[in-house]
């Protein structure tokens, strides 16, 4: 039996949904950026699907083929790069491919993989992600006549933000350093800079300098793990 998606899903956009008909592959780690995606979808009119991994997208493309793919550039498994160049050479090619991330330094590498275009991450505003996909969109995808530009701000469920802390915590009781705590690093700087903690973002960049330097850090980790379950205790993330 068709559902109301499936139904809305063969519609084609129109002004207010310009996105309709499309289906999203959001590759992103964070739960929190992941709600954000998924609010922004809906508003738009966009069905939306995850991976959270190199692995898991790879093993999502096996079995259908999006019309959008949006990856963030830090994964667990591997450089969201990679994804983009490969998905970038494939033929027949997806309609939109972009990359997206926290840090926008990494904007001039995910041009050169061949993708389509850079979503700097927090997105909040409607109007921005839309045009981040319909600007390369072919003619005879985008909607007919004027769009209406929706200056219209999305707000992520808090619950997806402490699920993100939660992990954080897990990776730091288990491992101080390596790999595990270059990927906590680049990940909880994403987190906070979408979630707005400004202490929290100045931690991890703080740690992150240091072990750059390479430095002594185990205070900087001290304080962001005392950050983290902070937040986790008191039930107000920011």
């Amino acid at each position: 039996m068709d559902t109301l998606d499936d139904f809305l899903m063969s519609r084609p956009p129109t002004a207010a949904r310009p996105l309709l008909g499309l289906t999203i592959l959001l590759v992103e780690d964070s739960r929190y950026a992941s709600e954000a995606f998924r609010l922004l979808c809906q508003r738009s009119g966009a069905r939306i699907r995850r991976a959270d991994s190199l692995f898991s997208a790879r093993r999502h493309l096996r079995v259908y083929r999006p019309s959008v793919v949006i990856t963030d550039i830090g994964l667990p498994d591997g450089s969201g790069l990679e994804l983009l160049a490969e998905l970038a050479r494939a033929e027949p090619r997806i309609d939109v491919i972009l990359g997206t991330s926290g840090d926008p330094d990494t904007e001039s590498a995910v041009k050169a993989t061949g993708a389509d275009g850079f979503v700097a991450k927090p997105v909040a505003r409607l109007a921005e992600f839309q045009s981040a996909i319909l600007r390369h969109l072919p003619r005879d995808r985008q909607p007919t006549g004027p769009r209406i530009v929706l200056e219209e701000r999305i707000a992520p469920d808090p619950i997806a933000l402490r699920d993100d802390l939660a992990h954080v915590a897990d990776v730091l009781s288990g491992d101080e350093g390596g790999p595990s705590l270059d990927y906590l690093t680049q990940f909880l700087g994403g987190v906070a800079k979408s979630a707005g903690d400004v202490p929290l973002r100045a931690a991890v960049d703080a740690l992150a300098e240091r072990r750059l330097a390479g430095t002594a850090y185990s205070p900087h980790l001290a304080r962001l793990a005392a950050l983290v379950q902070t937040r986790l205790t008191e039930g107000r993330p920011i």
